[in-house]
């Protein structure tokens, strides 16, 4: 895949990502490359060697993940012994990124900031 296309797809994923407006994200770089942080631990990012963006998940899910979609899912060497998992780009479906970027953000959280986080969403519906 050609630089500008692998720069789209991340900017594409990353501007999902932000707009989901949770308080704790920061753009950064790790390892010289763009990432997004949640409450100062890597949330999401583009592996540059494997040309696919990088999310967290237990070990378990990712075993599923790669069982039952293994065009859209893989791990390399480098990332099986972490609890991540790469997608490829052009199978990336916004619904799982987004849902899997929430149940993270919110592992991450800490409780003060899930506290105010959720009492916020009650008032909004």
């Amino acid at each position: 895949m050609r630089k500008s296309k692998r720069r789209s797809n991340w900017l594409r994923l990353k501007a999902m990502a932000l707009e989901l407006g949770l308080p704790g994200v920061e753009e950064t770089t790790s390892w010289g490359e763009p990432t997004l942080k949640a409450h100062g631990k890597l949330w999401v990012w583009w592996s540059p060697h494997e040309d696919a963006p990088v999310f967290k998940v237990p070990f378990e899910e990712r075993e599923m993940l790669l069982e039952a979609e293994p065009d859209t899912f893989f791990v390399t060497p480098h990332y099986k012994s972490h609890p991540l998992v790469l997608v490829r780009p052009e199978k990336l479906d916004l619904n799982w990124a987004k849902a899997n970027l929430i149940r993270v953000w919110r592992a991450q959280a800490p409780k003060r900031v899930l506290k105010v986080y959720d009492e916020a969403q009650q008032r909004v519906k």
